[in-house]
C-alpha cells in the first residue's frame, strides 16, 4: 500500500511525497534508510479509494487468477525471482483491481513476507485453498508444483461451472424471449382485437373476457406493470445476496428439476478434487476439509463438511458421516471409505473426481435436449390459450353472422 509521508533530511530541508510499504512501520524504516526522517506519515486515501471502487467495478474473474498462476508457473520454472515474476504480470494485465492487488503481494514479499502469507491479506481475491496449497509448496521447497495445483485447480473448476452456465444460456434465452414477446402481445395486439369482439356486442366465454380485462389493463397501465416487474427482480436479488437468501438458493439449487442433479455432482466433483489437491499437499484432513468447506460454493454442503471436520476431529472416520446425509451419493462415502482403510483417500478422491466430472460434461450437453420439449410444450400452452381465447370466438361470430 502507499503513504504520504511529510519527512526531514539531514539538512533540514522539508520533504514530502509516497512511499510502497505493507505497513506505517516500515513505510518509516524504508525513509529513514534513505536518510529521510518522518514528521508524518498517513495512508493514502485516494489510493485506498481506487481500490475500494476497482473492487465493486472490476472484480478478479476466476479466467484472469488461471493467467496470472500459470504465468507465474512458468516465470518460476524459468527461476525469476518471485517479486520479478509478479511485476511482470501485474504489468500486463488488464483487471485495474488485480494490478492493484499483485503490486501490494510483490510489495509485501519485498519486505519479507511469504507469498502465502501477502495472498492471505487479500482472501477476496485469494481463497483459502489456493493459500495453503501456497503455503505447503512453500514448506517443501516445491512452489512451481504448488502454484502448477492451484492453476490446474482453477481452470477445472471453471470449465465445470462454465459447462453448466451454458448449458443453462439456451432455455434462460427462451424464456425471457417468450415473456418479452408475451408481454408485446397482451399489451398490443390483444386490445385491438378486443374492440372488434365489443363492437359486436357476442356473448364471450369466460376464459376470453379474462384475457380482454388483462389486456384493457396492460395498455393502460403498462408501465405499473414494468415497475412492478422490475421491482420483483431487484427485491429478489437484494434478497439473494443476503446471507439468508443465498442459503434458500443454494437449497433451490438442489432441489430444482434436471438441474438439480447437476448442482449436486458439480459440488460432490469440487469437494473431492479440492480436498484430495490439499491431501496430497500435506495438509491435515482436518484443516483440509474446513478450507473445502469454504470453497465448494454451497451451503448445506459447508455445513455437512463443516460436521464432518468436527466428527473426524472427535475420531470418527470421514466415510461414517458422509454416508448419513442425502447430499452424498453412497457410491462415493464407500469409496471414501475404501481410501480411509487403504490409506489412499486422496487417489480415491481422484477417481471420484474424475467420475463426477464426467457425468457433469455428460449432463450438461445432454440437458438442451431435455429442456427442450419441455419448453416447447409450455409455449404451445401458452400460444393455444391465446388462440383460443381471442381467435374462436372471432371466428365462432363471424360464422353466426354467415
Amino acid at each position: 500500500m502507499k503513504f504520504k509521508f511529510k519527512a526531514k533530511t539531514k539538512a533540514g530541508e522539508i520533504r514530502e511525497g509516497l512511499v510502497n510499504a505493507a505497513s506505517q512501520d516500515l513505510a518509516a524504516a524504508t525513509l529513514q534508510k534513505n536518510e529521510l526522517f518522518p514528521i508524518h506519515i498517513e495512508e493514502d486515501t485516494g489510493n485506498m479509494a481506487r481500490k475500494v471502487f476497482a473492487k465493486y467495478y472490476d472484480r478478479v474473474t476466476d479466467k484472469e487468477l488461471l493467467v496470472f498462476f500459470r504465468q507465474l508457473a512458468i516465470l518460476i520454472e524459468a527461476r525469476v525471482p518471485i517479486v520479478v515474476a509478479i511485476n511482470a504480470i501485474e504489468e500486463q494485465t488488464s483487471g485495474s483491481f488485480l494490478k492493484i492487488i499483485l503490486s501490494d503481494v510483490a510489495r509485501d514479499i519485498e519486505d519479507g513476507v511469504t507469498l502465502s502469507d501477502a495472498m492471505a491479506k487479500h482472501k477476496e481475491v485469494f481463497s483459502s485453498l489456493a493459500i495453503n496449497i501456497i503455503k505447503a509448496g512453500e514448506a517443501s521447497g516445491n512452489l512451481k508444483k504448488s502454484v502448477e495445483y492451484v492453476a490446474g485447480n482453477i481452470e477445472r473448476n471453471y470449465s465445470l461451472t462454465s459447462k453448466v452456465k451454458s448449458a443453462m444460456v439456451y432455455p434462460v434465452i427462451v424464456m425471457v424471449v417468450f415473456f418479452v414477446i408475451a408481454f408485446l402481445v397482451v399489451t398490443l395486439i390483444i386490445p385491438k382485437l378486443a374492440i372488434m369482439i365489443k363492437d359486436l356486442n357476442a356473448a364471450v366465454p369466460w376464459y376470453t373476457t379474462v384475457l380482454i380485462t388483462s389486456g384493457d389493463f396492460m395498455a393502460k397501465y403498462w408501465w405499473a406493470v414494468l415497475v412492478i416487474i422490475f421491482g420483483a427482480i431487484g427485491g429478489a436479488a437484494y434478497y439473494l445476496n443476503s446471507a439468508e437468501g443465498k442459503r434458500e438458493l443454494d437449497r433451490i439449487k438442489l432441489k430444482l428439476p434436471i438441474v438439480g442433479i447437476i448442482f449436486r455432482y458439480v459440488y460432490i466433483t469440487r469437494f473431492s478434487e479440492n480436498l484430495a489437491v490439499l491431501l496430497a499437499g500435506g495438509i491435515p484432513i482436518i484443516k483440509a476439509i474446513i478450507i473445502v468447506s469454504a470453497v465448494v460454493d454451497n451451503s448445506a454442503y459447508e455445513d455437512l463438511l463443516l460436521l464432518t471436520a468436527e466428527n473426524v476431529k472427535r475420531g470418527d472416520n470421514m466415510s461414517d458421516v458422509l454416508k448419513k446425509s442425502p447430499l452424498i451419493p453412497p457410491m462415493v462415502s464407500r469409496m471414501i471409505k475404501i481410501g480411509e482403510d487403504s490409506g489412499q483417500v486422496d487417489s480415491v478422491l481422484g477417481h471420484i473426481t474424475k467420475f463426477y466430472g464426467q457425468e457433469v460434461e455428460l449432463m450438461a450437453k445432454n440437458m438442451s435436449t431435455l429442456i427442450e420439449p419441455i419448453l416447447m410444450i409450455l409455449i404451445g400452452i401458452a400460444v393455444a390459450f391465446l388462440a383460443v381465447g381471442v381467435l374462436m370466438p372471432i371466428y365462432n361470430i363471424a360464422g353466426q353472422i354467415q
